[in-house]
């Protein structure tokens, strides 16, 4: 990679072009990367942002909702500001795309279905015991 100043004061990093991934740093227009107090209302408004969007999605977790998307949705708009983000972010997608391609492995595929199937065979067994003892009557209702 390589660094060079873009005239603003700031260090920009280019292109790694062995990757073809985009340079890390800001992305906020050049008018408001031109005034620093601009530039830094601008980044704060970005964190605020971000920050409210991880903790909804912290908030999701235990409750019903896409909690993980949220969280990384809020790490995405730090990422438009933030270098440090940038690079979890990376780091995020290259686990992910590890685990999708282990995931396709016939073998582990193979494995997953039995374990499905197992289970799914173990709560057919436990349901059809339920339905033999107490017949289709619902938990509350039992006076046993």
């Amino acid at each position: 990679m390589n660094t060079g100043s873009d005239g603003t004061g700031e260090v920009a990093v280019a292109t790694d072009e062995t990757k073809g991934e985009p340079a890390l740093g800001s992305r906020a227009p050049q008018f408001i990367k031109a005034r620093r107090m601009l530039h830094l209302s601008w980044q704060v408004g970005v964190f605020i942002v971000g920050l409210a969007v991880v903790v909804a999605g912290v908030i999701m977790l235990p409750l019903p909702g896409p909690g993980w998307l949220v969280i990384f949705g809020g790490m995405a708009i730090w990422a438009t500001e933030f270098v440090w983000a940038q690079l979890v972010l990376r780091w995020t997608k290259r686990k992910v795309t590890e685990a999708t391609q282990k995931a396709l492995d016939p073998r582990v595929r193979r494995r997953n279905i039995i374990l499905t199937s197992v289970g799914l065979v173990i709560i057919a067994v436990l349901a059809g015991v339920y339905v033999w003892k107490f017949g289709l009557e619902m938990p509350w209702k039992i006076k046993e």
